[in-house]
């Protein structure tokens, strides 16, 4: 039996609100800083490197606009000297069967951005919104 990859158009996300497909998620990426460092009294003459502090990209949702619908908004108003409500947001990657194969947990999520769809009068595109959020971390759920 063949193993193939698996396809990236069928997936869903779990954010803390209503049932909402989304079209399109973006920055799903760690990366480790490498720190360099060179004693003093080091036989080498170049620097060492280790790994430093992790880096996460802010996670990109992209969907629909859907008439009276305002839940991102309420959850960007929710922002408040220096208040906020975090969520953790679970990201899979679905199988045939509507199972997850793959899933990630952006933890502490909070909203920092929502974009309206740019309007055209000449234009028969279906309106997007995006939603980019911040977090505390990306790990793969098992």
């Amino acid at each position: 039996m063949a193993t193939y990859p698996i396809p990236k158009f069928h997936f869903q996300v779990q954010w803390g609100g209503s049932r909402v497909g989304f079209t399109e998620v973006t920055g799903l990426d760690i990366q480790s800083e490498a720190i360099e460092y060179r004693e003093g009294s080091s036989p080498e003459f170049h620097k060492i490197k280790m790994p430093g502090l992790q880096k996460f990209s802010n996670i990109t949702l992209k969907r629909g606009n859907i008439a009276n619908d305002n839940e991102f908004y309420d959850w960007m108003n929710s922002i408040s000297m220096n208040t906020v409500e975090r969520r953790d947001i679970v990201i899979s990657l679905l199988n045939e069967t509507h199972e997850p194969v793959m899933s990630w947990k952006a933890k502490n999520a909070f909203p920092v951005k929502i974009q309206a769809s740019d309007l055209k009068a000449d234009g028969n595109e279906v309106a997007i919104e995006t939603l980019e959020l911040a977090h505390e971390g990306l790990s793969l759920v098992k």
